[in-house]
């Protein structure tokens, strides 16, 4: 049981499962804040074409 106990804790393959996950997560969050802030911008640049379109057909 010791010998057992001893290679658990010595054991690091879990270690660079969980820092790939990590490195994965961080990925994740930079391109949902990306995508959320160019969104934004999308979002006000379609408004005023819409906005340009209905006036120039008289709406």
């Amino acid at each position: 049981m010791g010998r057992f106990l001893t290679r658990f804790r010595d054991d690091e393959d879990g270690a660079t499962a969980i820092e790939y996950g990590l490195i994965i997560a961080l990925i994740f969050l930079a391109i949902l804040g990306s995508l959320t802030a160019f969104g934004d911008a999308t979002n006000g640049l379609f408004q005023k074409a819409m906005t340009a379109i209905n006036s120039a057909m008289g709406g």
